[in-house]
């Protein structure tokens, strides 16, 4: 609580304080590192948004529909048509990440040894976890076989899933915070977070999903159909 009978603050306290020009400060800080109308830039923010919005929506009408899996006469088929069609979106997801950093400038207080190391740890931890969850889940447990009615016997709940939630997501965010470091690249910075955003609204939509499915399945009812 503050009372009308104290002091002045330091600086004649935050009335005095003139947002318009910090915003500005920033702002200019912001562009002297990077062009957000670039078109680099501009096709890296829609690669990020496009590929979860597209393997959601595909999913989602899959599960609804079996369109895919008739068409391919087989779920199995469909699920690795549609992992195969996710894996060449995020080599081009990362093609323009990567062309993103290289056509604007670097920051100088990164570009040195040591922020080159721990861009590299960061690349390491999240191919770790990327890679060990891939290994855990398979091929139709990483592209949403579950969609296509192929599910395990249960929620893997072994490395990496015991350690972090969605580690696959968040592998793949330290993934590319890591390569953004690695390039000493506020560019790189800027994208990474709109990967992590992205991820949070998917884990947002397909989580409670994944988690009826399998209470579904581990219901009797479900056992003695």
């Amino acid at each position: 609580m503050s009372s009308s009978a104290a002091g002045p603050d330091c600086c004649g306290g935050l009335g005095n304080v003139d947002f318009g020009q910090a915003d500005l400060y920033v702002m200019t800080w912001l562009l002297g590192y990077m062009d957000p109308l670039d078109p680099c830039f501009v096709a890296a923010v829609l690669t990020i948004t496009f590929n979860p919005l597209f393997w959601n929506v595909v999913a989602r009408w899959e599960q609804k529909t079996r369109q895919l899996s008739r068409a391919f006469r087989s779920p199995y088929l469909a699920c690795y048509s549609l992992g195969a069609a996710i894996l060449l979106l995020n080599v081009l997801r990362s093609h323009c990440f990567t062309q993103a950093m290289l056509s604007q400038p670097k920051m100088e207080s990164l570009d040195n040894p040591t922020a080159y190391r721990v861009g590299l740890a960061l690349l390491g931890v999240g191919s770790t976890f990327v890679l060990s969850s891939f290994f855990a889940l398979g091929f139709t447990g990483t592209f949403l076989g579950d969609y296509f009615g192929i599910l395990k016997e249960a929620r893997v709940t072994t490395f990496p899933f015991n350690v972090l939630d969605n580690p696959m997501y968040w592998g793949s965010t330290a993934n590319y915070l890591g390569w953004a470091v690695m390039h000493a690249s506020p560019t790189g910075l800027l994208l990474t977070a709109v990967v992590a955003l992205v991820y949070m609204v998917a884990i947002l939509y397909e989580e409670p999903f994944t988690a009826q499915i399998y209470q579904q399945k581990a219901s009797p009812s479900h056992k003695r159909s």
